[in-house]
């Protein structure tokens, strides 16, 4: 038995590093995230999102880790394929964001005439990308909720705290995206959250070794 529970940590804590990673470098990333677009950040605003292109689709990882498991044809395996739309949603129009408005934006400014104002180059590629934005991170807050209805019926209430951060993290990042302060608070809040959810939540795997410990210790 104290192999089980050991490998049942074990394999909770790889989960809780997977759903971790993605927030912690995009609140890494934002402490050094300028605070506005002008000729003289326009090189690093867009360097930056050029690296964190493939980070940010990966936050919703931490909402599949735990759903990670095949639906079932009931309401809980429906609200896991919601959770996984959701996700791709979020992943697809987030990346739309980090493209008009990081890449799209800073380039254009970097590039833009001695003497232009950046305000006419960059404030369409700004609607447009906080339109994006906005629509991923709405998407994400319904995977939320929707791993909640899937999360629930098998591990109840001790997934209620987790998904609390999240929905309050996802509501920050509507408008939030990584600026310091608030923007950097709120990956750190996606940290939190993603944990408890996967300490709530283990995997099929950490749940087999679970059982199986339990059946073996009443033999």
């Amino acid at each position: 038995m104290p192999s089980r529970t050991y490998d049942r940590s074990v394999s909770t804590l790889r989960n809780i590093i997977l759903v971790i990673a993605a927030p912690l470098i995009l609140a890494a990333a934002g402490l050094t995230h300028p605070s506005g677009l002008s000729r003289s950040t326009a090189e690093h605003w867009a360097d930056m999102h050029i690296m964190l292109l493939p980070v940010f689709p990966l936050l919703a990882v931490g909402l599949l880790v735990p759903l990670w498991r095949r639906p079932g044809r009931d309401l809980a395996g429906f609200a896991t394929v919601v959770a996984w739309v959701g996700s791709f949603v979020y992943a697809a129009f987030y990346t739309g964001l980090d493209a008009v408005a990081g890449i799209g934006a800073g380039t254009a400014v970097e590039h833009a005439a001695a003497g232009a104002s950046p305000g006419p180059l960059k404030r369409p590629l700004y609607d447009v990308g906080e339109a994006l934005g906005q629509a991923g991170a709405y998407a994400l807050i319904c995977a939320v909720v929707a791993t909640a209805v899937a999360l629930f019926p098998r591990h109840g209430a001790r997934i209620l705290p987790g998904i609390a951060v999240l929905l309050v993290s996802g509501w920050s990042f509507v408008d939030s995206h990584i600026f310091w302060p608030r923007g950097v608070w709120t990956m750190l809040g996606f940290a939190l959250g993603f944990t408890l959810l996967a300490w709530a939540a283990p995997s099929p795997k950490a749940q087999r070794f679970a059982s199986t410990a339990t059946e073996r210790a009443h033999r």
